[in-house]
């Protein structure tokens, strides 16, 4: 009677166990087969990136290790002319005051659409996105026209007594052409971020005996940085690789490491050179990304740090 009691309790010991196993099995099961809807999805998209981004990328980088000759030599041409070197720096120079100007009108610009009406709000919104439906080469013209002695703002500027305004094919002309078709790129992340700021935070700074100008540059300010951030870091990687407006709007003075590229490669002949060139605006892009990065995550840090340190005071 014993042995047969055993033998019952142990079918269904391993009945129970089996039924328990199931749902687990199942999920499992689930699980692989989502896992492979999922990879299937992306199928195209890594398709598109092996064929459109990998394989060029690759190209370029061969290039300039082997075109005309295996070695370093096109490095060796980069780092070993100065002007290719001045290029380097203008370039992240240019690209970097016109980040500046960029944030800079971009941020009371994307404040006052937080603040306003969503009538006035909307208009706004179809200020920045209209850019969007002109070409670059298109708006970059516009400013040829805009900005040369003969241009209608050589002639405002002739009632004043200035006889050439002289600003075309000058640093002066890239920059402005530069930071109008880049600040729509600053305007909406900034706008996005500002948007999720509860207002309320201001309020009660003021109640708690802050002025407007110090619960601004205390709360508000603060909480609007990761839109800054990513707005200027965006604006400024896109400058880096400008080609069409500093070729239209500046000279040989304001070339930029694309105007270098494509005169090496269409010009002369030269893709070792050009595949060099552009091996290193990639790597000076990405030192800028992970810079940013790192600021980022210990800025982050720093800001828990100060919470809960606040919080044990």
């Amino acid at each position: 009677m014993a042995d047969t009691d055993t033998s019952k309790f142990s079918a269904l010991s391993t009945r129970a166990i089996a039924t328990m196993r199931q749902p687990e099995a199942q999920r499992a099961k689930r699980s692989s087969t989502g896992m492979s809807g999922l990879l299937l999805a992306l199928a195209p998209a890594f398709l598109v990136l092996a064929v459109f981004y990998f394989y060029p990328m690759l190209s370029v980088l061969v290039a300039a290790f082997t075109d005309p000759q295996p070695g370093t030599q096109n490095f060796e041409w980069f780092f070993g002319q100065p002007v290719n070197v001045d290029v380097l720096w203008r370039t992240i120079a240019i690209s970097f005051w016109v980040m500046v100007i960029c944030v800079l009108v971009a941020y009371p610009f994307a404040y006052f659409m937080t603040s306003t009406s969503p009538t006035i709000r909307s208009v706004l919104m179809l200020a920045v996105l209209v850019p969007f439906l002109t070409s670059a080469v298109v708006r970059t013209f516009a400013w040829v026209l805009l900005l040369q002695d003969s241009g209608p703002i050589g002639d405002f500027a002739a009632l004043f007594g200035v006889d050439q305004l002289g600003v075309l094919r000058t640093p002066t002309a890239v920059l402005i052409g530069m930071a109008q078709v880049l600040l729509p790129f600053v305007v909406l992340p900034m706008y996005s971020t500002m948007a999720q700021v509860d207002r309320r935070l201001l309020t009660a700074a003021q109640s708690l005996g802050a002025t407007r100008r110090k619960a601004f540059f205390a709360v508000y300010l603060p909480l609007s940085l990761p839109g800054v951030a990513a707005g200027a870091l965006l604006c400024f990687v896109m400058a880096l690789g400008f080609y069409i407006t500093p070729a239209m709007l500046g000279s040989a003075r304001e070339t930029f490491l694309s105007t270098l590229i494509q005169g090496q490669v269409q010009n002369l002949g030269q893709w070792g050179h050009g595949a060099v060139i552009g091996l290193v605006l990639l790597l000076v892009t990405l030192t800028i990304l992970s810079v940013a990065a790192l600021i980022g995550r210990r800025a982050g840090g720093d800001a828990v740090a100060n919470m809960v340190g606040g919080s044990k005071a």
